[in-house]
C-alpha cells in the first residue's frame, strides 16, 4: 500500500516472464555498483564466446543494477533489486541515449515465510521477474548463480492458481472502466490445437464473486470452487460444452492476466503489491 505508483511504473503494461530464486549468499547492497561492472564484463565475454574482457572498459551493453526501496510489503522483506540491461550507442555523439533492452526485478513482497528461517548471510528475494530477450535472462541467470551460489527456475502456473487469481482480481473495485474478465482453457487429446476464450463483463464478474464470497478480504478454495463452478455452467447451457474437462491456461483482468507457463502482465498500479504478493508467495512455494 506504500509503494510509490510513480516508482513502479516501469512495471506496468509488459509481459513479465516469472523465476523462483533460492535466497542469495554474501549478496551485499553496498556493492551494487561492483556487481554491475562485473555483469557487464561476463555479458560482454559471453558474447565474444569466452574470450577475457576487462573490467571496466566501455562496452556494448551497459549494466545498472539499483536496489527499490519502497518495493517490499513488510520491514522483514528485503528491498527489491532492478537490474536494467541497456545497448549503448555506436552513433559518434556520446549524448546520444541508450537503448533499454532486458530489464530483471528481484522481489519479495511479503515473503516472511522463507525470510524468517534463512541464516544472516542470505538475502531472500524469491521472486525474479525479466522482460527482454531470453538470451540475456540465461547470461544474467549464469552470473548470479555463479556469484551467490542460488539457484533459477521457470516458474509455472497451475490451473488451480489461475482459477485463485481470476477470482481474487474480478472482485477487485476499480477508479475506472475495466476490461472484460478473460478465461482462455485448451482442450485436450484433439488432432489440431484448440483454445476457447470466454469473455465476460467485468461488473457481471464482480456481482458474481460478491454472492460467492461471504467474508469481505477473506477468500477460501470452496468460494474460488463455487466461482469457477457458476461460470461453467453459465457457459454450458449456452453451448453446450463441459469447461471443466478442458484446461485453464490464461486469465485476463484489468488488475493483471496470467499465462500457465508463467508470463504475467500487471496492469493496475493500485494493485501491484497484492500480485506481488501472490506471485511471491508461488515462487517460496516451489523453493521450499
Amino acid at each position: 500500500e506504500n509503494v510509490d505508483p510513480q516508482k513502479t511504473a516501469f512495471l506496468l503494461r509488459k509481459a513479465w516472464t516469472l523465476y523462483s530464486v533460492t535466497p542469495l549468499y554474501r549478496f551485499h547492497r553496498a556493492r551494487l555498483r561492483d556487481y554491475a561492472r562485473l555483469l557487464s564484463a561476463f555479458i560482454a565475454a559471453e558474447k565474444q564466446k569466452g574470450l577475457a574482457v576487462e573490467v571496466g572498459v566501455e562496452l556494448d551493453i551497459k549494466v545498472a543494477v539499483s536496489s527499490l526501496a519502497d518495493l517490499r510489503g513488510s520491514e522483514r522483506d528485503q528491498a527489491a533489486v532492478l537490474v536494467q540491461l541497456s545497448l549503448r550507442s555506436r552513433a559518434s555523439s556520446r549524448n546520444s541515449e541508450d537503448k533499454l533492452v532486458w530489464l530483471g526485478l528481484f522481489c519479495s513482497m511479503y515473503g516472511d515465510d522463507l525470510s524468517q528461517n534463512v541464516p544472516e548471510d542470505f538475502t531472500c528475494l524469491p521472486l525474479f521477474l525479466t522482460h527482454g530477450a531470453e538470451s540475456y535472462t540465461s547470461m544474467v541467470g549464469s552470473w548470479f548463480q555463479k556469484t551467490f551460489d542460488c539457484c533459477f527456475r521457470r516458474l509455472a502456473i497451475s490451473p488451480l492458481n489461475l482459477s485463485w487469481m481470476v477470482a481474487m482480481w474480478a472482485g477487485c473495485k476499480l477508479d475506472r472502466a475495466a476490461s472484460a474478465v478473460e478465461l482462455v482453457f485448451s482442450v485436450p487429446h484433439l488432432s489440431q490445437p484448440l483454445d476457447i476464450s470466454y469473455a465476460i463483463h467485468p461488473e457481471d464478474a464482480k456481482a458474481l464473486w460478491d454472492t460467492v464470497q461471504k467474508t469481505p478480504g477473506e477468500i477460501t478454495q470452496e468460494e474460488v470452487d463455487v466461482f469457477m463452478d457458476c461460470l461453467y455452467a453459465h457457459f454450458h447451457r449456452h453451448f453446450k460444452i463441459h469447461l471443466s474437462a478442458a484446461k485453464l491456461v490464461k486469465v485476463s483482468t484489468a488488475v493483471a492476466s496470467a499465462h500457465c507457463d508463467g508470463i504475467v502482465k500487471l496492469l493496475h498500479s493500485q494493485y501491484l503489491p497484492g500480485v506481488l504478493m501472490l506471485l511471491t508467495e508461488l515462487a517460496i512455494s516451489q523453493i521450499q
